[in-house]
């Protein structure tokens, strides 16, 4: 048997794979039957000598091949000469793995993991219509608010529509850091229905939109809004280091979105390369590169970098440190 599964949402994928295992293999012998091979290294000898080892006190044994199919890829656009030896070599490749993979014994069962797979990938071609091939892409919208509703069913416990919306805004499409809120949700709730005020209390990323709002407010020389911001978060336990260290992190996040968007890339490609899965930081983010001046984003970065200094050469401590910070920034923009 032959699963195919492919997909950014590694946290689905994840789960479909452990019940692939759970249907398989008797739990006490999975791992003496269990060999995971990297795809970009393996060889079609040590497959043909994997598939066929027989399973120890087992009916099947489990191969797990990791970037298997993308290794068929393609990459860039090579010189001409080079692009034809590449091509003849890249057949040749995919062919033999192909016709190794179809006659793999019954007691084998094939699991190729991979990430990006396009429809023009050869090796994909010749191997999807023989297998059981299971797509996770990142969800969205309707889609990921569905999976949050099922998810805190799942956890004992019932949700509002509003705070469904705030965490999917909040959050956003990464799986395995929205499995941990909603963990977090249904303790602290204790069974009751999770409401857009627990979302406020309870989940870690209502850290991240005060971040948001104190970037703004230091872009933009409102001193007060600056301060109120940094004291809600230090009255709520974000230490100085995480602060200055998500300050830093978001005017990075500024210059290369404005640098991409010169670019004129599209923004999934956008959000891709800055590794973005909450559509809110993505649009902040995005809205903070469209604002701001290359000028006054190299002016903060720079002051980011002195009052890190200053708090690693032990001159002030890290709350003073960002205090200072935050009024220098503020007062450094109108002279």
């Amino acid at each position: 048997m032959l699963y195919i599964l492919s997909g950014q949402d590694d946290f689905s994928l994840a789960e479909s794979l452990e019940e692939i295992k759970r249907g398989i293999i008797d739990q006490a012998l999975l791992a003496v039957n269990t060999t995971i091979l990297d795809g970009q290294q393996m060889t079609l000898d040590q497959l043909r000598t994997v598939a066929e080892t027989l399973p120890f006190l087992a009916e099947r044994r489990l191969v797990i091949i990791n970037g298997l199919l993308e290794r068929f890829e393609t990459k860039g656009k090579p010189s001409r000469q080079r692009k034809v030896a590449d091509v003849a070599t890249q057949q040749n490749d995919y062919k033999s793995l192909a016709a190794c993979i179809s006659k793999i014994p019954d007691s084998t069962i094939l699991v190729l993991i991979d990430s990006n797979i396009t429809s023009s990938n050869p090796l994909f071609s010749q191997l999807s219509g023989k297998a059981e091939v299971r797509s996770f892409p990142l969800l969205r919208g309707a889609r990921l608010r569905q999976w949050i509703q099922k998810r805190v069913v799942a956890e004992g416990n019932t949700i509002s529509l509003q705070a469904v919306d705030l965490l999917a805004k909040l959050v956003g499409g990464n799986l395995w850091i929205m499995a941990n809120e909603i963990n977090k949700l249904a303790l602290f709730t204790s069974g009751h229905r999770i409401e857009e005020e627990d979302v406020n209390r309870v989940v870690s990323y209502t850290q991240q939109t005060n971040v948001f709002a104190m970037v703004d407010a230091i872009l933009e020389l409102k001193i007060g809004a600056a301060e109120q911001s940094l004291q809600w978060l230090l009255q709520r336990g974000a230490s100085s280091a995480y602060l200055l260290a998500m300050l830093s992190r978001q005017v990075q996040m500024i210059v290369r979105a404005k640098e991409l968007r010169n670019q004129r890339k599209p923004k999934i490609e956008i959000q891709n390369k800055l590794r973005l899965t909450s559509e809110f930081a993505l649009r902040k983010t995005l809205e903070q590169a469209e604002r701001y001046p290359w000028e006054r984003l190299k002016q903060v970065y720079c002051k980011l970098l002195e009052a890190d200094l200053s708090i690693k050469t032990g001159k002030c401590d890290g709350e003073l440190a960002l205090n200072i910070l935050v009024a220098e920034l503020c007062q450094r923009g109108k002279t």
